[in-house]
């Protein structure tokens, strides 16, 4: 082990059971699920139709399809049903009451929703079709009381909590994997769902630093690089993705089937991962890789037009009419402009907006909708990530509200959550080395709660510097150490105060590391993250 690297791991607190985490998992630490586990067995009994309602984004798509295998593989006759964002909106559509009686579907299993959807759970009660609510979402209201059981480690009416940092798709492995506990699934065949539930948890931004994430993860990573669905394989090779680590997974894999439901329809995403075809997956593979290219320009657009304001206040809210389906991720590069809460909202009906929130540090998007619910037409979500609509004639007061539940948390420096901290620091570029490399690799994947590493270059000498791409964006900075080492670094869409640094500049410097392939030769570079001056 690299002097570093033990540095590293005594710094996070980081041991062995982190590294190699024991395949343990233990579904009696969710809520009623003895409960959504005695009705799947009754329904396997009696040969029962069911109907699985998922959400339209990574975690949704990931849970619908992970559950349906599991059921199908017990015998369950089994559909599935993803709510059309522009159509249905946040959460669950009352048009599954038609169809769970059309079908003569008389069991109906939520993944990633249900737990604010009382009203369509009495509903389809009403009508004779019971509900099993599997969730991970804040719970707003009071739990749907017509469910058979509310399976949501969020819920406040119990005294235990401790999965809670899992997704959507995480709480449908563990049914899945409480199903095999119960003999109905063959053990150690619910491992191969754990591809799934890694995608729905890194890309839903879950805490992959608790325990219950960190086997999903750790597992998930081994079980993704043989996966055996031709979905997930086509994905890979459209996108060009050569191993499985962090930046597959968040930048690669987790946008193509996110896109699916932002601008056209998620049952493309969901048809990817169920297809046992090879041609049909690439097929759809390639469909939804361009219309990730669609939806970058989009974003490119909208950003570029919201950033030449000036926001006021502790939160922004925007609003304008941009296409529906990136609004979320617009927010989140505000939040990494303004280093501000965001909300971007887009008119979807005539006096109707509809969007969606990010935030960071102490300021939780939840509670401040809870604080909003007079001027509101629907709203939920997490701490960072909401969404929510409103009637245009409200957003003065929506902006009004927001404001002052910002003001009334008197939250101080919250930049200090934006910060870039390093790790450990060295003075030695020898340190950084391609077997330190190597070794970080045992702590992926890389997301919240489990930050990638970074390491703080102290006293480098600026020995040459160059300004590379096509309208000369990005920065390349070669560093010297006090021994005469020499480190390559590079920055991409460098802003203006580093493009003036000049040669033989002492500093400090923070990075992230990478590896550079070249003719064969393995090498490392670093990826700057923050430059300081030497004091």
């Amino acid at each position: 082990m690299t002097d570093l690297f033990a540095k590293l791991l005594k710094k996070r607190g980081v041991g062995q059971d982190f590294l190699c985490p024991e395949y343990k998992i233990e579904p009696e630490k969710l809520p009623d699920i003895d409960k959504a586990l005695d009705r799947i067995e009754a329904a396997i009994h009696k040969k029962e139709k069911v109907l699985i309602y998922g959400d339209y984004d990574a975690d949704g798509i990931t849970s619908s399809t992970l559950l349906s295998d599991a059921l199908e593989q017990v015998g369950l006759d089994t559909a599935v049903m993803l709510p059309d964002r522009f159509k249905d909106g946040y959460g669950m559509s009352m048009r599954i009451v038609d169809r769970a009686l059309d079908e003569g579907r008389t069991l109906v299993i939520t993944v990633d929703c249900g737990a604010n959807n009382a009203e369509v759970v009495s509903k389809l009660h009403e009508v004779g079709v019971e509900t099993i609510v599997t969730d991970h979402h804040e719970v707003m209201n009071e739990i749907p009381k017509d469910a058979v059981a509310v399976v949501d480690p969020k819920r406040t009416d119990v005294d235990y909590r401790e999965y809670e940092t899992l997704c959507g798709c995480g709480v449908a492995f563990v049914l899945a994997y409480g199903l095999m506990q119960r003999g109905h699934l063959k053990e150690g065949q619910e491992k191969w769902l754990l591809d799934l539930a890694l995608i729905g948890t890194v890309c839903d931004n879950m805490n992959l630093s608790s325990k219950i994430n960190r086997v999903i993860c750790y597992y998930g990573m081994k079980v993704l690089a043989v996966t055996k669905r031709p979905g997930l394989k086509a994905l890979m090779q459209v996108s060009k993705c050569t191993e499985i680590n962090s930046f597959t997974l968040g930048f690669l894999l987790g946008p193509r089937l996110n896109v699916a439901g932002r601008l056209k329809s998620p049952d493309l995403a969901l048809k990817l991962l169920m297809t046992k075809s090879k041609a049909e997956a690439a097929k759809l593979a390639a469909e939804l890789d361009k219309l990730n290219q669609q939806r970058k320009r989009f974003q490119t657009e909208v950003v570029n037009e919201i950033s030449e304001q000036t926001p006021e206040g502790n939160v922004v809210v925007v609003s304008g009419k941009w296409h529906e389906g990136i609004v979320g991720i617009v927010a989140g590069r505000l939040v990494e402009m303004f280093h501000k809460p965001a909300f971007v909202l887009t008119e979807v009906d005539d006096g109707v907006l509809k969007g969606s929130g990010r935030s960071f540090g102490d300021f939780n998007l939840a509670q401040a909708l809870s604080e909003c619910q007079d001027c509101l037409l629907t709203g939920g979500g997490h701490a960072g990530a909401c969404g929510l609509s409103l009637l245009k004639k409200d957003l003065p007061k929506f902006k009004k509200k927001i404001e002052q539940h910002y003001k009334g948390l008197k939250l101080k420096n919250q930049e200090k959550y934006l910060e870039v901290v390093a790790d450990v620091a060295t003075g030695n570029l020898k340190d950084l080395s391609v077997e330190l490399l190597d070794e970080l690799r045992q702590l992926e994947p890389f997301g919240e709660g489990n930050p990638e590493p970074v390491f703080e270059l102290d006293k480098m000498r600026v020995m040459a510097t160059r300004t590379v791409g096509s309208d000369g964006q990005h920065l390349q900075i070669t560093l010297r150490d006090i021994n005469g080492a020499t480190f390559k670094t590079v920055a991409f869409s460098a802003p203006d105060e580093w493009m003036a640094i000049e040669e033989m500049t002492e500093l400090n410097m923070k990075v992230r590391l990478s590896k550079n392939e070249w003719r064969g030769s393995v090498s490392v570079e670093g990826m700057i993250q923050d430059v300081t001056p030497v004091e």
